[in-house]
């Protein structure tokens, strides 16, 4: 079977054709003879071998083996095949503009090759649906789409009414007598779509793989994860499905962080959608080409050449429907904290006002280090509150702006923010019933025992006064009440976590922000354009609000580019984050006619970058033009002299990490002395020590780390609320400048100074001022700075440091001695030299560019997993699936690999059903918790995974892959494994919360997950035909579905 004719079983026609198949023309069935006309028929086909031959014979031998000379003389062919291809790769897609009847929407086709433009046909019949309102431009082009049959993107603002599009295409194919399938991002959107569209139409089922629901209606909503598997094995319900709608497309982009994941729900969500990332792309190339698509999306710069993709896999027709008009109009205030009043920065016209913005920084002036936020962690821990947010929602009452969702980017945050309120009631007594209704109707779900949490009865006395708190901390059963309340008007304020503002259609008056910061794993940032535009959106509702309030607090000095690129910027581009994975990979093997090198070759991320070829071949040729047109008088020369100064630089380099040795350098410390500091490429001039201090090296506890104190300046709107040098950006002329103590490591040090000040006793804001004009004072006095000499006065006398500094001296006399220097035009000399060496450096960067993006990228990664696999035995020598690897295939939820071996090596064998579910929440839990003192029972199964991940990770190095050992295993959180084995166990959930710190809803999530990883580990039991296996895990899953932890959804 050719690979291109993965899914033609899905085809009524019985017959599979081997040859490739070509672009639809509308009306006409696809002719299997020419699906991939790229090139013309031979030239195509002697290319396709070619390449395929050569992939391989590269990927079947062993990542590290040696290339032989034919091979890559082989290898070079490839590469002329690719770039054959690539040269054609503008004239297969091409895209017609259709004009619209209104400004603010944009019509737009992506068509495959040889298929003409031809215009959409006006509907002569009755509509699948009607609506009760007229419909937007947007929604009217993209329903048109849908009546001819043709796939559509349609890109829009939160809130602006996308729904209504995927409502027709559901409508259609049930008029049509054809499936539809919905996905959604996670399973909590998928409970509320499916309660909506069961309203709405009646016949519609839900698929999470928690709940299975009327699996046989016409209408399918479900995540992601469960198409992918249905396409993989094949399933019978794609021959009859004409449409999916991909729901919030434009998570696709998030990128995650693995190895590490905050306690900040924001964060844990950002791993999430990375992951879901990868499994969309997946699922999108994996569909037949006889499906259409609708794409629901936020505004997405480049949302044309996602279309262009889309239609270049599946040899149809895409559009892109796009607006970025807002029916409701947008005001952005800044609050700065600590000062007075709200400032109007950008108008509903969209226009800056740069006097209202320095007006509002002007308010932060003479706060110093003074925590600005409502609450804020303080640099020796704990937290806070102040006044700020109280003062602005009580502003916010006054003028009449309720309901306000307060967006908040820590869970502790939200709650405390919501309990600071205790003097502020928004319902009145009709309102306070029916909110103890709607929340007793919720609660009469639980058990007895779970009514008395906490959590449940802590919330109750916020929501009767129309205060509500949401974040992934919280019970499920209370997110989703607190949304219903929302909806239903009945809570006026709404603290809650970034990802409230994902897929709920809950709109608000006002949006306030409490920081314009936030911590993303990382770095402690600026938020993002895409960010903000994602949560500002859910102000002003449409229909009930002139317009929609927003309002940022801002508590550290920005300056107004800053501020114009986080309210008025662009939003983020969808690019992929696709990467490949071992299911992935293992299920591509199995599957007969593909290989995962079809994965490759068609993911989002080789398009972007084939897409992104004429364009850097472009700026290739300018650039070697420029290069090339910049002609130096005696340039050989030149070049000569100025190498020699890079000698010297690189030498100095060599030098300056030498004297920050502390055996060096630890002596001179003393307090006053000056310092040059250099944080990276971060050059923060002089600044002066005012103590030191040693401590453990987390990584290596033989190692002491020294830890600097040191008085410096950097620009105020780049410190964070700790002032973390990471953060910080030194004093450019015209900002704003600060002067603080900031810790810091030796390798920050480039010079040390002879010049020592004397401070005063006690450090303060007016002895700070002084320190600050006593090293201006030493820097105005000395031309240079005078040094402490490395030889002299250190006394490092190693002989090949005494040897670089005298070369450097020799060097630096050559250079002073060079004929250039005496040359009138030296300095326009060196800036010519210097314009025309970035050029260089330039052209180099963007020739390895280019030859990235014309490779099949991740082939190295690719063969190094397949070795690896075959290494495990999970494939053979010529990639055919094993026994183990078809297990392994069973396994999505969790590292497969770590699974499969486990299973193949006994690990579970002789557990109980607690200690293997305790044992396996180590690969589901994400949170930073603090790791419990296991018992003997625990610990000794706890080590034996850690033996079997140590295993994997040397493995994996040894085939090449990135890996890094410890965090690897580190990436197996025990935090719940007494929590799990309790809950197993039969003990209550009151009873396992008494031990724990962990969030109420983070245990429920992290149970679900557990329990989805059991359900896959006993078809892998059964995949090796161990009963005893198989009956154990199942025996675990049983126990840990039950109460609260799986108590139905309020959608349901």
């Amino acid at each position: 079977m050719d690979e291109d004719d993965l899914f033609g079983a899905f085809e009524e026609s019985g017959g599979v054709e081997t040859a490739p198949a070509p672009a639809p023309t509308p009306g006409e069935a696809r002719d299997k003879t020419d699906k991939m006309a790229l090139l013309d028929e031979r030239r195509r086909e002697e290319a396709r071998q070619q390449a395929a031959a050569l992939l391989s014979s590269m990927l079947q031998g062993d990542c590290g083996d040696t290339i032989e000379p034919e091979k890559k003389k082989a290898r070079v062919e490839a590469d002329d095949v690719l770039e054959q291809i690539q040269e054609t790769f503008d004239k297969t897609i091409t895209v017609h503009t259709i004009r619209t009847d209104n400004e603010n929407c944009t019509h737009e086709v992506a068509l495959p090759p040889d298929m003409p433009f031809e215009p959409l046909t006006p509907r002569d019949s009755a509509p699948a649906k009607s609506y009760p309102f007229q419909l937007d431009a947007f929604q009217r082009e993209a329903i048109t789409c849908i009546e001819n049959s043709q796939s559509v993107l349609v890109s829009a603002h939160t809130s602006a009414g996308k729904t209504v599009v995927a409502l027709y295409a559901i409508a259609q194919c049930l008029r049509d007598k054809q499936r539809v399938i919905y996905t959604s991002p996670i399973k909590a959107l998928s409970n509320q779509k499916f309660r909506e569209l069961e309203e709405e139409f009646g016949d519609v089922g839900l698929m999470t793989g928690d709940v299975t629901l009327n699996p046989d209606a016409s209408c399918l909503v479900m995540t992601t994860e469960i198409l992918r598997s249905m396409l993989y094995r094949g399933s019978e319900v794609m021959r009859e499905v004409g449409w999916v709608v991909f729901d919030e497309i434009h998570y696709m982009r998030d990128k995650g962080k693995f190895f590490f994941v905050s306690s900040s729900s924001t964060v844990a969500y950002k791993i999430y959608f990375a992951e879901r990332g990868v499994v969309w792309e997946e699922t999108i190339i994996l569909l037949p080409d006889n499906v259409h698509h609708v794409f629901l999306s936020a505004t997405i710069p480049n949302a044309r050449q996602f279309a262009q993709w889309v239609c270049w896999l599946h040899r149809q027709p895409v559009h892109v429907v796009y607006t970025d008009y807002r029916p409701t109009p947008l005001q952005h205030f800044i609050f700065p904290v600590g000062g007075e009043g709200l400032y109007e920065v950008v108008n509903i016209q969209g226009q800056f006002r740069e006097d209202k913005f320095m007006q509002a920084m002007s308010g932060l002036a003479g706060l110093g280090d003074q925590a600005a936020g409502g609450i804020q962690r303080g640099r020796k821990g704990g937290m806070k509150t102040d006044s700020n947010v109280v003062k602005i929602i009580r502003t916010i009452k006054e003028r009449d702006m309720l309901p306000c969702i307060i967006f908040s980017f820590s869970r502790k945050e939200c709650e405390a923010y919501a309990l600071s309120l205790k003097d502020m009631d928004f319902n009145d007594d009709e309102e306070k019933k029916l909110v103890r209704e709607i929340y007793n109707s919720a609660i009469d779900l639980l058990s007895d025992e779970d009514k008395k949490l906490p959590q449940i009865g802590q919330i109750l006395p916020l929501l009767l006064r129309g205060i509500g708190v949401h974040h992934s901390g919280l019970l499920p059963i209370l997110k989703e009440t607190v949304e219903i309340l929302f909806g239903e008007g009945l809570l006026k304020t709404l603290f809650a976590t970034e990802t409230f503002s994902m897929g709920l259609n809950m709109p608000a008056r006002t949006v306030l922000f409490t920081s314009a910061r936030k911590f993303d794993g990382a770095d402690n940032r600026w938020i993002t354009s895409g960010e903000y535009i994602q949560m500002s959106g859910r102000a002003g509702r449409r229909g009930k609000d002139d317009r929609g309030l927003v309002i940022l607090m801002v508590d550290h000095k920005m300056s107004s580019e800053d501020a114009k690129q986080i309210i008025k910027g662009a939003t983020d581009p969808l690019n992929s984050q696709f990467r490949l994975t071992y299911n992935m990979v293992l299920n591509l093997l199995r599957v007969e006619g593909v290989n995962p090198e079809f994965m490759l070759e068609r993911s989002f991320y080789q398009f972007q970058n084939y897409d992104a070829i004429p364009d850097l071949k472009r700026k290739v040729r300018e650039k070697a033009a420029e290069v090339e047109a910049m002609r130096i008088e005696h340039e050989r020369d030149i070049t000569a002299f100025f190498d020699m100064e890079k000698q010297i630089a690189n030498l100095q380099a060599t030098i300056s990490k030498t004297i920050c040795l502390p055996k060096y350098l630890v002596p001179f410390l003393h307090a006053g002395r000056m310092l040059h500091i250099v944080a990276g490429t971060r050059d923060f001039d002089w600044a002066v020590l005012v103590n030191f201090h040693r401590k453990t090296n987390v990584d290596d506890s033989t190692q002491m780390v020294y830890i600097l104190d040191v008085f410096m300046g950097f620009k105020s709107d780049s410190a964070d609320e700790n002032h973390s040098l990471a953060q910080l950006q030194p004093i450019t002329d015209g900002a704003y400048a600060s002067w603080d103590v900031i810790s810091m490591t030796l390798d920050c040090v480039q010079e040390i100074s002879a010049v020592r000040l004397k401070l005063p006793p006690k450090l303060d804001s007016n002895t700070k001022g002084v320190i600050e004009h006593m090293i201006k004072s030493v820097k105005q006095r000395f031309s240079k700075i005078p040094l402490l000499h490395p030889i002299n006065d250190m006394r490092i006398n190693e002989p090949a440091f005494v040897h670089a500094v005298e070369k450097v001296a020799e060097l630096e006399q050559r250079s002073q001695e060079h004929p250039l220097r005496k040359n009138k035009d030296f300095e326009l000399i060196r800036k010519q030299y210097t314009t025309k060496d970035e050029k260089k450096r330039e052209l180099k960067r963007l020739e390895a560019e280019l030859r990235k993006a014309q490779s099949v990228l991740q082939l190295d990664e690719l063969a190094q997993r397949k070795r690896l696999l075959r290494r495990l035995e999970y494939s053979d020598k010529s990639d055919i699936i094993t026994e183990k690897g078809r297990c392994a295939c069973e396994l999505s939820a969790a590292d497969e690999l770590m699974l499969t071996e486990m299973l193949y090596g006994g690990v579970f064998t002789d557990l109980s059903p607690p200690q293997l579910a305790a044992l396996l929440s180590c690969f589901v839990f994400q949170e930073n918790a603090k790791s419990p003192k296991l018992a003997d029972e625990l610990s000794g199964c706890l080590r034996k995974l850690h033996e079997y991940a140590r295993r994997i990770a040397k493995l994996s190095i040894e085939c090449k892959l990135d890996v890094i050992e410890d965090k690897y295993v580190e990436s197996f959180k025990p935090g719940m494994m007494d929590v799990v084995f309790q809950w197993v166990n039969g003990s209550s959930f009151s009873e396992v919360m008494k031990n724990t710190d962990i969030f109420e809803g983070s245990i429920i999530r992290c149970l679900r997950r557990l329990e989805e990883v059991l359900r896959e580990m006993v078809n892998a039991a059964k995949s090796m035909q161990n009963q005893t296996l198989e009956e154990k895990f199942e025996e675990a899953r049983v126990r840990i579905k039950r109460d609260i932890v799986f108590a139905a959804s309020l959608y349901l």
